[in-house]
C-alpha cells in the first residue's frame, strides 16, 4: 500500500520525529494530519496537494513534501495568469505520472 500512496504525491511523514506541536493540522489546508495521543498522523494522505505549508512549520524536519508538483501549482498558476487552476485526472490521480499537476 504504501507504493500506492506514494504514487499519488511526494509527501513523507517520519512519525519519530514528531514532538505532537500540531503545526501541520493547523497550517494544511486540506485536512492531512491530526494530532492525537500527542503525535501527528496522517488521516488524509491522498488530499495533500504538496503546498509545502506542513513541511516548512515542522520543527523537527518530521514531513518533506516536493512543493510546486501538486495540486498548489496549478492554482497558483491560475492566479498569476488569471486563468482558472486546472487540476484535473488528466494531469493528476488517476492516469497520471503520480507527480501532480501539470
Amino acid at each position: 500500500m504504501a507504493t500506492q500512496l506514494q504514487a499519488i504525491n511526494t509527501l513523507q511523514y517520519d512519525s519519530h520525529r514528531c514532538i505532537g506541536c500540531g503545526m501541520c493540522a493547523t497550517v494544511c489546508p486540506h485536512g492531512v494530519f491530526a494530532v492525537e495521543s500527542k503525535r501527528a498522523r496522517l488521516v488524509r494522505y491522498e488530499t495533500c496537494m504538496e503546498c509545502g505549508a506542513c513541511q516548512v512549520n515542522c520543527p523537527t524536519q518530521a514531513i518533506t513534501v516536493d512543493s510546486g508538483v501538486g495540486c498548489a501549482e496549478a492554482y497558483i498558476r491560475g492566479i498569476l495568469t488569471g486563468s482558472e487552476p486546472r487540476c484535473d485526472n488528466s494531469c493528476c490521480g488517476e492516469g497520471s505520472n503520480g507527480r501532480g499537476c501539470c
